[in-house]
């Protein structure tokens, strides 16, 4: 009985593993779209330049923070309903 409960212990955690890694990449992915979209709006200050650690790049940086916070704060407003 116990080497069940073990086994769906380590799917549970990969799964979770999974979701975790799925949520950093949707993030990532769907910061770097909104500040590609915003850039253009953006003064040339804090527009981000190729190899370069500029403003730019820490705005890029914040919008793909505060979406990953988003996407777990929704996750996890809906894991609590049932």
């Amino acid at each position: 009985m116990r080497g069940r409960e073990e086994t769906n212990s380590e799917m549970s955690g990969r799964i979770s593993t999974a979701r975790r890694w799925a949520e950093y990449l949707l993030a990532v992915l769907g910061g770097n779209i909104v500040y590609l979209a915003i850039e253009p709006q953006l003064p040339i200050p804090l527009r981000h330049r190729m190899f370069q650690v500029d403003l730019g790049l820490a705005i890029d940086f914040l919008i793909c923070v505060a979406l990953y916070g988003l996407i777990r704060l929704v996750r996890g407003s809906g894991a609590h309903r049932g």
